[in-house]
């Protein structure tokens, strides 16, 4: 039977065709962000560790995702695109709040100050710590470190069997080596918040 005269048979024009598959693309997005979305909570929580915050953010992330679905690609990794898209918004809402609370100075001297602190936090612990967590991660074998690497990044176990050609249970056993192997080398922050 003829596409035209099917489409003809139910009223459709061949606009309303195309306005009908968009449609049902956004059905299918809609529905593979909602499953996604679950998993994106805790990693809200880690960035902001506020629960309203974190609701605050997950909302704005999947608000962008919604209006911005036009560019994400089909068939890439959709964990992958929220998860940047929920750290970038995370970033500039940061960035955005130290721009509002800083202010120029207007005697002669024109300094910069911070109006809602009279300290300044010192990043030293922290410029150590990611230290001392790259240098550790360096320092796996590869063979554990790429499947490590790619899961942190959001690639699902099967996802990382494809692309480094290796069965799916090689793969989990190398994310769990590397994960004790990280464990071990960085115990002197376990008992740190």
């Amino acid at each position: 039977m003829d596409v035209c005269l099917i489409m003809s048979y139910f009223g459709l024009t061949k606009r309303n065709q195309q306005t009908y598959d968009l449609t049902m693309t956004a059905i299918e997005f809609t529905y593979n962000i909602h499953r996604v979305s679950k998993t994106l909570r805790p990693f809200a929580m880690r960035l902001t560790r506020d629960s309203e915050d974190a609701n605050d953010l997950l909302q704005d992330t999947l608000l962008k995702a919604f209006t911005n679905r036009e560019k994400y690609t089909d068939g890439t990794n959709l964990k992958a695109w929220l998860y940047t898209i929920m750290k970038n918004t995370f970033i500039t809402n940061y960035q955005r709040m130290i721009r509002k609370n800083t202010f120029i100075d207007t005697t002669d001297n024109l300094h910069y100050l911070n109006s809602s602190e009279s300290s300044t936090n010192n990043d030293a612990y922290s410029t150590f710590a990611m230290d001392d967590i790259n240098k550790a991660i360096d320092s796996l074998d590869s063979a554990y470190k790429m499947p490590f690497m790619m899961h942190f990044r959001g690639f699902k176990y099967h996802e990382i069997a494809d692309k480094l050609d290796i069965p799916i249970g090689t793969v989990k056993n190398r994310i769990h080596i590397a994960r004790k192997e990280l464990k071990d080398m960085l115990h002197v922050y376990s008992h740190m918040d």
